[in-house]
């Protein structure tokens, strides 16, 4: 088997883990805020009190503030199943260069949006990801070409 197939797969599937992981723990707080709640209480409370202007009075910044984190897990998911994708995939758009080249971008970007501003494990798994697919990139379309 190809070794750049696998390493697409290893990163999409980190992606995938991380996404989902961070998707369960946001639907967990709209129940029992825990895991993405401020340390200090009254940033909460401040939070659910504020409605963000832009909805006309809507959505209060703490539902602003899990809506963000949904549709960011659900993102990241999506650039997981599209690395699995170029790893199943031999032909077509999927395994193209630009495919290839447009992943490496995506993770990478994440990766200097991880550094300043996640925490230790998501900046681990995008570096880990981002560095499957610059080999597999490499492996692909560099050495085998």
């Amino acid at each position: 088997m190809d070794p750049s197939l696998v390493l697409y797969t290893i990163g999409g599937g980190l992606y995938i883990l991380l996404g989902s992981l961070h998707g369960l723990y946001t639907l967990l707080d709209i129940r029992e805020p825990r895991r993405f709640f401020p340390r200090d209480r009254a940033v909460y409370e401040a939070m659910t009190g504020t409605t963000v202007r832009l909805t006309r009075g809507r959505a209060t910044m703490w539902n602003a503030w899990l809506g963000f984190n949904l549709s960011h897990s659900l993102g990241v998911v999506v650039i997981g199943l599209v690395a699995i994708g170029m790893g199943t995939a031999e032909v077509g758009v999927l395994a193209s260069q630009g495919a290839s080249l447009g992943l490496l971008v995506v993770s990478g970007a994440l990766l200097a949006i991880a550094i300043p501003f996640w925490f230790r494990i998501p900046i681990a798994g995008t570096a880990m990801a981002s560095a499957c697919f610059l080999v597999a990139f490499l492996l692909r379309f560099v050495v085998g070409s």
